[in-house]
């Protein structure tokens, strides 16, 4: 095997935003359900896990929503698999929250004395050490915790050799209402981050640019 660090890098070089899919290329369900593990297993601020996922099947919401999801109109029209990543509504993540205490007792399990110590972190966290104090920066929060199951997806994409697309060209709030309507998730529970896209591209992609290390690094002594 040549040198992990090498891997590493050369998989990260490699990846990109797929732009066009082969429609009659299908990921398999095992790098599919590979890929929805890691999602899973993802870190999240205190291991709340303020997420789910949905993998988008019913062609009737799809065609629904393709007007309004413009950045998604390339992976509805081809990719192989498209998944709806959610966040909990800011209710939800409130200090002593149905929510919490489910995954307080239920999941994690802490001794009685160290979850009593845990829930006031918590409660100091949100109230004033991030200043999480309205509706609209308690979501922003929840949502960017979306974000690093989002990444790693992409990631394990790569390293399978699957193409993919994180989209957030739509009309949230338009989308928000069809998938309610429609029944895809609980809008009392639940609003959309994001969606992400696998599958196999149907063209060439130009060269992956960023900026040189130097511009984005730097070491302060």
């Amino acid at each position: 095997m040549e040198n992990v660090n090498d891997y590493i890098v050369d998989v990260f070089k490699k990846r990109y935003t797929c732009k066009g899919y082969d429609p009659e290329k299908k990921v398999s369900d095992k790098d599919f359900n590979t890929i929805m593990e890691i999602a899973r297993l993802s870190p999240s601020s205190m291991g709340f896990e303020p997420w789910k996922f949905v993998l988008l099947r019913n062609k009737k919401v799809l065609d629904e929503i393709r007007p309004i999801a413009w950045g998604a109109q390339a992976a509805i029209d081809g990719a192989s698999h498209i998944v709806l990543i959610l966040s909990r509504n800011p209710k939800d993540m409130e200090p002593g929250s149905e929510y919490l205490e489910y995954i307080q007792n239920e999941i994690q399990n802490y001794p009685p004395e160290e979850l009593a110590k845990r829930k006031e972190r918590y409660k100091s966290f949100q109230k004033s050490d991030f200043d999480l104090n309205t509706e609209r920066t308690l979501f922003d929060w929840i949502s960017k915790q979306s974000y690093i199951p989002l990444a790693n997806m992409l990631t394990v994409a790569a390293m399978l050799g699957i193409d993919s697309t994180p989209m957030e060209g739509f009309d949230r709030e338009k989308l928000h209402e069809i998938f309610s309507k429609n029944g895809v998730y609980d809008p009392e529970h639940f609003k959309i981050s994001t969606l992400i896209a696998f599958g196999y591209t149907n063209r060439t992609h130009r060269e992956k640019t960023r900026r040189p290390m130097e511009e984005v690094f730097e070491v302060f002594e």
